[in-house]
């Protein structure tokens, strides 16, 4: 196995959460700010366990992309739905298909990954991961507007 491209142990990946990685693009892919190509700025992803294996998306919301979904302590899942908090959007864990919410049809944008050995790995080549956590840019708290967490 390749060893830079382990994340966790996928035990550690819950079901009823989210796990924030922080990955860097090194393929033609678009970042938030609209960069394309190779080693690009960091991006966030999340990471969540499915019955069948652990699903990887990119941590924006399709409705307003300067949104995190996971803020950095795991987005809420309720009945197999990732849920953006910011205004109430429910994704499927397991196609991240918006099934309730302003941008319902639309997609959460998927990231390969696998379980090898016990361990959740990144298989995407358009990517490298980086940490665990967030990214450590200034402007990823997730935007100021009003959600329906009351903050």
């Amino acid at each position: 196995m390749d060893e830079d491209r382990r994340m966790l142990p996928a035990a550690d990946v819950p079901t009823d959460g989210t796990v924030l990685v922080t990955l860097r693009p090194v393929g033609d892919v678009e970042t938030e700010t609209g960069d394309r190509g190779g080693d690009g700025e960091e991006l966030e992803a999340m990471l969540i366990e499915l019955a069948d294996g652990i699903a990887c998306y990119r941590n924006y919301c399709q409705h307003w992309t300067d949104v995190r979904i996971d803020r950095g302590n795991g987005a809420t899942v309720r009945n197999g739905e990732i849920v953006c908090e910011k205004h109430g959007a429910y994704f499927a864990s397991d196609t991240g298909v918006c099934s309730f919410g302003p941008c319902e049809g639309s997609v959460l944008d998927a990231i390969d990954v696998a379980v090898r050995d016990g361990h959740v790995v990144l298989a995407d080549p358009e990517y490298a991961f980086e940490r665990l956590g967030p990214t450590e840019r200034p402007d990823a708290a997730g935007g100021s507007r009003i959600d329906f967490t009351g903050s």
